[in-house]
């Protein structure tokens, strides 16, 4: 997630996202050993290297697939670089999971990779069900055998398993199932709405047992990792759904949903200002993570909007008062710059600075601000970095007080700052009404639970931060894509440099009237190349 500097304004510490199946794993396993099953004795034979030839894919993958419909975990995960992962999981799919009568179909081999589907048989508690699916496997060379071996994942046996320890399970489901419905009561499934998927299942894993509903038999994804709740795959037995009320909007759900599809690896969120009700969320990733909640990476230059608050409310300026804007700022060593093509002005005022979105304003306050001012307004005035119980697991930002480098990169929303399209959402509405109103995505009313609590700001540094805001989206940065947009509106562009990414990371966050929506598009380049046109597209729904 981004901002408008370039890689030499990095802080000392670069955001990562955190979660996300697959995001830059490494398989250690292949990479040092090199060997899954057990290896033969014997005087030293020569080692192959190199990739595998066709013939050998061919080969291992056949064996592979022979002894996995047999149920030969063992011989199957002999054939795999990590035997010791892969017997459990292959044990399990026909014990726990209970599948049986496996049928695998490979297609033609790509190079080292075949895919291949599956139809097999689902049997408990007297009830069967078909079940068919379609993954992959990739052959590689084993390191110190020399062998053809089957590069072991869990998504080999199921794409929906994702870590190297989640299971497979067929039984009474752990919570009934949910009929969610919108602030209208309009029926949400994630066949019309494919980005709530995940977060229905955490609806449901929360408040399935006090919706009202009764299980049914499942086979379901055990999934390893902490407070993530359990993907259902095939119903047996149908149980009765619990009607589950919620804040979002099916309306801007929808719009969200089609805005996320023109962007890959993008997150959004959309809140209601007046009440910190979420109205949409959407997620367009290979990896089917939730980064729009969960996501914590550097927020670039959106952060100036409670940056711009934190200098406003410390008495260092004002929205008319000075922020120059030189080409170039040296802070603790670092040299800060601007996007290239900025020219300088060193008699801007803070909302010239803020609408141009130069970093080097914000930065020549570095030495101005102490350690932990932008930390302090964060949490007490935004709510940012405290316990948000927004109904499911979500990441509430966080602003370390940090000294030397990162002091200034944190201005300008590098550094050590982290945050994900609903921090950014939230700080828009705050800054735009206020009032801080922790965001849910299921009402308070629902479990009476207690709800984060910020104490806003003033009434002069909101209207100073709107009308920077409105600028920005009317002749500033944000123009482009606010352009058409009635009402009261307001914008801030962001791009954020991630170390190992050829592109920064696209940021937009704005408001329209009762919507403030923020979005993140990974390697998405600047705020209006991806970000910008996808909020701009919900703001115009909402």
């Amino acid at each position: 997630m981004r901002k408008g500097a370039k890689a030499a304004i990095v802080g000392s510490v670069l955001a990562v996202m955190v979660g996300g199946a697959g995001y830059g794993a490494f398989n250690i396993v292949n990479a040092v050993s090199g060997g899954g099953g057990s290896g033969t004795g014997g005087g030293p034979a020569p080692v192959k290297t190199g990739p595998p030839s066709g013939s050998e894919v061919k080969e291992t993958s056949t064996k592979f697939f022979a002894a996995w419909e047999k149920g030969q975990a063992a011989a199957a995960a002999d054939l795999t670089n990590n035997a010791e992962k892969a017997e459990p999981l292959l044990t399990s799919y026909s014990q726990t999971a209970h599948i049986d009568d496996v049928k695998i179909t490979p297609s033609a081999a790509s190079g080292d990779t075949v895919p291949f589907s599956v139809k097999a048989t689902v049997s408990y508690g007297g009830r069967s069900k078909p079940l068919a699916y379609k993954s992959e496997l990739t052959v590689v060379r084993g390191v110190t055998t020399g062998k053809a071996l089957v590069d072991w994942q869990p998504s080999v046996v199921h794409p929906q398993l994702k870590d190297m320890d989640d299971t497979l399970v067929t039984e009474e489901s752990s919570a009934p199932p949910i009929e969610a419905v919108d602030r209208a009561g309009k029926v949400l499934t994630k066949e019309k709405y494919p980005s709530l998927g995940p977060i229905l299942d955490e609806l449901r894993a929360k408040y399935g047992n006090q919706a009202g509903g009764t299980p049914g038999i499942e086979l379901s994804v055990h999934h390893a990792t902490p407070d993530t709740a359990d993907t259902s795959l095939l119903t047996l037995s149908e149980g009765k759904p619990g009607r589950l009320p919620t804040t979002l909007s099916a309306s801007v759900q929808a719009a969200a949903e089609k805005a996320v599809t023109k962007y890959a690896q993008s997150s959004v969120v959309a809140v209601q200002p007046s009440t910190g009700q979420v109205l949409a969320v959407a997620n367009n990733r290979t990896d089917g993570w939730n980064a729009a909640f969960l996501g914590e990476v550097a927020p670039g230059s959106t952060m100036k909007i409670l940056s711009a608050a934190t200098l406003i409310d410390n008495g260092l300026t004002t929205a008319n008062g000075p922020a120059p804007c030189p080409a170039d700022a040296v802070w603790q060593s670092q040299t800060f710059k601007n996007l290239k093509g900025m020219a300088p002005n060193e008699k801007a005022t803070l909302s010239e600075s803020f609408a141009r979105s130069c970093n080097t304003a914000f930065v020549k306050f570095a030495d101005s601000v102490k350690v932990d001012s932008l930390t302090n307004e964060a949490r007490d005035r935004f709510g940012i970095g405290l316990d948000w119980k927004t109904g499911i697991p979500s990441f509430d930002g966080s602003v370390p007080a940090s000294g030397g480098p990162d002091t200034a990169a944190n201005l300008i929303g590098q550094g050590q700052v982290q945050m994900n399209p609903l921090n950014m959402a939230s700080v828009t509405a705050t800054a735009m009404t206020g009032a801080f109103h922790q965001p849910v995505i299921v009402p308070r009313s629902l479990d009476n639970r207690e709800l984060a609590q910020a104490r806003g700001l003033s009434a002069n540094t909101v209207a100073q931060l709107r009308a920077m805001m409105n600028r920005t989206a009317t002749s500033g940065t944000a123009a482009q894509v606010m352009a058409g947009l009635s009402g009261r509106i307001g914008a801030k562009t962001g791009s954020a440099e991630v170390d190992g990414q050829t592109r920064s990371n696209s940021w937009f966050t704005g408001y329209r009237n009762d919507v403030a929506a923020a979005a993140m598009v990974q390697d998405g380049g600047h705020g209006v190349d991806a970000s910008g046109p996808l909020v701009a597209e919900i703001l115009r729904a909402g």
